[in-house]
């Protein structure tokens, strides 16, 4: 947490909003989990252009200061939010707290960064195709929703593994996005047993893991995003995906599918929850 549904929100709510904005200063807090790589000074007086995201990472292209509105980034910022991060765009935010550690200040508003756990990242790359963009980005699997990525890839790229299916959805090198609540409410939805090894997935199966990963990462878009503890969109609103899951959370509750009991189990340090009424090995 934040997962791919929390950082494509946080997105979308600032895209429009950033777009063009000048920076006016930055302030940098307590280090983060990698340094800026920049004097804050340098970023001064660049033009935002249009958000990205790729994985749980946000691209933010910065034009020099003498550029047009039009031009061509010459660098940018690359976001991550971490284990607890939220990003907020206000006009006047007050003072930064203990747990905000980066600030930029556009003529738009100021747009900080608090993360309690401090996993978080800004920093600054020449393009995203050079590193240190490239290199934190180079093993990040498909994103789900690419028409590229098809049940025909996913079933190839799990054939390869001995691993389990709930691991190989959280690893992300093979597909981003999956997180822990998505990853078990995907498998639900497609009726897999997280616990069953990749090598014994059928194409068929792997068509129905692909579908069901899609509708559930696109609901969680259209619901905010989850909150279980720290994560707020950019307008300081909560996400609202955890109230419809089927089995996340749901330990001892009944199956909303067949009307067996959701189980709980550790997978890799992680909570899993499953039906072993519906979910097949």
């Amino acid at each position: 947490m934040p997962e791919l549904p929390e950082v494509e929100v946080t997105r979308a709510t600032l895209s429009d909003r950033l777009l063009g904005a000048v920076v006016r200063r930055a302030r940098l807090g307590k280090p983060l989990r990698w340094p800026l790589g920049v004097a804050p000074e340098s970023l001064h007086g660049r033009r935002v252009g249009l958000l990205q995201r790729r994985g749980k990472y946000l691209w933010m292209p910065l034009a020099g200061p003498d550029a047009s509105a039009d031009a061509s980034p010459d660098g940018g910022l690359l976001l991550h939010l971490g284990m607890s991060g939220s990003l907020q765009l206000a006009d006047a935010p007050g003072e930064a707290g203990p747990h905000d550690h980066f600030d930029l200040v556009t003529d738009r508003g100021v747009l900080r960064l608090a993360d309690p756990r401090r996993f978080g990242a800004v920093v600054w790359s020449p393009a995203l195709a050079l590193d240190p963009a490239a290199r934190l980005l180079a093993r990040l699997g498909a994103e789900p929703f690419d028409a590229t990525f098809t049940p025909a890839r996913l079933h190839a790229a799990l054939q390869g593994r001995r691993t389990t299916v709930k691991a190989a959805l959280l690893a992300g090198d093979i597909v981003v996005g999956a997180g822990n609540i998505y990853a078990s409410e995907a498998l639900h939805r497609a009726a897999i047993d997280p616990r069953m090894r990749c090598d014994k997935l059928s194409r068929p199966r792997c068509e129905r893991l692909l579908a069901a990963l899609r509708l559930t990462l696109a609901r969680a878009i259209e619901l905010g995003g989850s909150t279980l503890r720290d994560f707020r969109d950019a307008h300081g609103v909560s996400g609202a995906f955890q109230n419809e899951a089927g089995v996340y959370g749901r330990e001892g509750l009944a199956c909303p599918r067949c009307g067996g009991t959701v189980r709980r189990i550790v997978q890799g340090q992680r909570a899993t929850y499953f039906c072993d009424g519906c979910q097949r090995r």
